[in-house]
């Protein structure tokens, strides 16, 4: 197995309720639906294209020193909660969730992931059998939907509640409420371990780690320690021919060749194929790209 060089460029192109608008002096401009709003984003080294535009945002996010941390600058009125879209390949109803402000700089989806989103529904959709899927740090449930409307048995991870929750009512929206999706809370380490222990296995893995997490009971994630045990882990719970393993990391200092390396040892013996790279939104305005994550992918 060898890993693919140069590096690809996935951009999410489906969306249709959420735009990158501009971008340039440490911060974005993005459409979320029916809002506007301004986030920081630290590798947005440029100037900014547009003006009158930033000025019409409905809300603006002010950071402070914490990872994450800040408060919203509300300059209109934002409802608590809406509903976007997106439409999944080989799906007539795509995908309905909801979005909201929150206590940190996110709304409860990662646009840029949904490039994976459509290679998931895609590869299952192809499977010729219904694949077991796991989905760690599923966050609010996008993927692990997608992976449901292809035609998959998902099982779904967690540390948090409130996000767990949150993919719940994502699945009602989606009209997805039969689908076979487990729902857990639980730290993602000591689940696929003893998942291990009981003999599960799936026949693809989604991994979205943070940089620097905690689960239920306390336990640290840091993902340059702990992602190299995880993926050991995970190993354990690959069917004898799974169909990828999709690995994101948004850490500021890791390299997709790196992420590759690390998938590249866990999945010897495979055979597959690696590709690698990083997850970039297209700006409106002048067409830049801004890179939000690098990820590796196995695929058999």
């Amino acid at each position: 197995m060898t890993l693919s060089l140069p590096f690809n460029l996935l951009e999410a192109t489906r969306w249709k309720e959420y735009a990158l608008l501009d971008s340039g002096d440490g911060m974005k401009l993005e459409r979320f639906g029916k809002y506007v709003f301004v986030r920081p984003e630290s590798q947005a080294m440029w100037k900014r294209s547009l003006d009158a535009e930033w000025k019409k945002a409905d809300a603006v996010f002010i950071p402070t020193g914490e990872e994450s941390g800040g408060h919203w600058d509300f300059k209109k009125k934002v409802d608590q909660g809406w509903e976007m879209h997106y439409p999944l390949p080989h799906s007539s109803k795509g995908l309905t969730f909801k979005v909201m402000t929150t206590p940190g700089r996110h709304l409860g989806v990662f646009p840029e992931v949904a490039s994976h989103w459509d290679q998931v529904a895609d590869l299952v959709k192809k499977a010729g059998f219904q694949p077991k899927i796991l989905n760690l740090f599923g966050y609010t449930g996008l993927a692990s939907l997608a992976a449901a409307a292809a035609g998959a048995q998902v099982t779904h991870v967690d540390a948090s509640k409130k996000s767990v929750g949150w993919a719940r009512e994502n699945q009602a929206l989606s009209g997805l409420s039969d689908a076979p999706i487990r729902w857990i809370v639980d730290d993602a380490l000591k689940f696929v371990q003893r998942e291990a222990r009981r003999g599960s296995k799936y026949d693809g893995i989604l991994l979205d780690p943070p940089k620097f997490g905690r689960g239920p009971k306390g336990e640290v994630w840091e993902v340059y320690k702990s992602l190299p045990t995880l993926l050991s882990a995970c190993r354990e719970c690959l069917s004898d021919t799974p169909l990828f393993v999709i690995t994101t990391v948004y850490a500021v200092r890791a390299s997709a060749i790196h992420v590759a390396q690390a998938l590249d040892e866990m999945m010897s013996g495979f055979g597959g194929r690696i590709d690698m790279g990083e997850l970039v939104t297209r700006e409106q305005s002048a067409g830049r790209l801004l890179s939000q994550a690098v990820y590796a992918r196995w695929e058999r």
